[in-house]
């Protein structure tokens, strides 16, 4: 048994469960050899024998597909059986050549079970002997049956693979998932820090209370920043979008910009709230870091957000914040534009 990245158990192939099921159905065709048991000339406890022998091959094939059993195990019990028939029903042996090559098709490790069946696929060429007046090619229809086995396995194992590459792919997307979610929040928590660190120590001699307030916001603000981490990384989090407008304006006044706000949350589709707030705290993010700008003006309505700030414009190529917001926008079948606005620069989120 191997398991997903959330623990949970997958099968290694489609038979591990009900495969013993699948083998009993197809037990009825031993009447087939249980019927040339029975008219072959042979003495009574002749018959009786590979009559017992026939049924020791079923328990032997059943048992095969359960993994309590060596399949191994299983087909040399099924072979020696199957041989032992040989005096009674002579060339009819074939008959349970289809119950090895499936086994070994269905069970086998690979690449031991191409070689298995290949070789379970060989005996029906025993029929064109003609032995025991047999009609030349009769047991070559066999071979559907085997190949039948051979496809299904195929199938399995494309379904498989199928199964690991969906899995490895979800892994990856909630990697990046979290590494946004991580930078978003540490970008941001960061950020505010930096500024109230620079602003405190300009003030430490000009205004010693002012300054002990901001250390003290400072503090705040990290253990804020170390929760939210926290929390993210534990997917747990969702950007709140009247935390974010609350904050905005603290940050830029911080950096010594003033914030405009045009519009509200009441203007704002509910179903985009979350990610909103993660497009407004990424833009303030970047204003705070590059833009050099003294005001910002933030719109808010029913089909996205616009924030504007007169800096020194975009420039160079884009970053992990914009590319991260970019995807989220996108993931919901928005657009994001990123423009000059007079010197300074207008990032605009559309959505459906």
């Amino acid at each position: 048994m191997t398991t997903d990245p959330a623990g949970a158990a997958l099968p290694a192939n489609p038979w591990e469960k009900w495969g013993w099921a699948f083998a009993s159905v197809w037990l009825f065709f031993l009447v087939f050899p249980i019927v040339a048991v029975a008219e072959s000339a042979v003495p009574t406890w002749a018959k009786a024998a590979a009559l017992l022998c026939i049924v020791g091959f079923a328990v032997a094939n059943v048992l095969g597909y359960s993994q309590r059993h060596s399949t191994w195990l299983s087909l040399g019990a099924m072979l020696l059986l199957a041989l032992a028939t040989v005096p009674v029903i002579g060339i009819g042996v074939i008959s349970f050549t289809p119950y090895l090559a499936i086994l070994s098709a269905l069970e086998l490790p690979a690449p031991a079970w191409k070689w298995a069946v290949g070789f379970w696929a060989a005996v029906p060429l025993l029929s064109l002997l003609g032995i025991d007046g047999f009609p030349t090619y009769f047991f070559l229809m066999l071979w559907p049956i085997m190949i039948g086995g051979v496809m299904l396995r195929i199938f399995g194992e494309r379904e498989h693979a199928a199964h690991e590459a969906r899995r490895s792919y979800a892994v990856v997307a909630e990697r990046e998932r979290v590494a946004r979610d991580v930078h978003d929040v540490l970008g941001h928590s960061l950020t505010a820090l930096s500024v109230k660190a620079e602003l405190a120590a300009r003030l430490v001699d000009l205004d010693p209370e002012r300054a002990k307030a901001e250390l003290e916001s400072i503090q705040a603000t990290a253990r804020q920043a170390l929760a939210e981490v926290r929390a993210t990384v534990g997917g747990l989090r969702a950007g709140n979008l009247e935390a974010e407008l609350a904050a905005a304006p603290r940050v830029l006044a911080d950096a010594g910009i003033s914030t405009t706000v045009v519009g509200g949350i009441a203007d704002t589709d509910p179903r985009h709230r979350t990610l909103l707030a993660w497009v407004l705290r990424e833009s303030v993010t970047n204003v705070v870091r590059h833009a050099r700008a003294h005001t910002v003006v933030i719109e808010l309505g029913p089909h996205g957000i616009t924030v504007t700030d007169d800096g020194t414009g975009c420039s160079g190529a884009e970053g992990n914040g914009l590319r991260g917001m970019r995807e989220r926008v996108a993931g919901v079948g928005g657009t994001l534009h990123v423009s000059a606005a007079g010197p300074g620069t207008r990032v605009e989120v559309a959505l459906p």
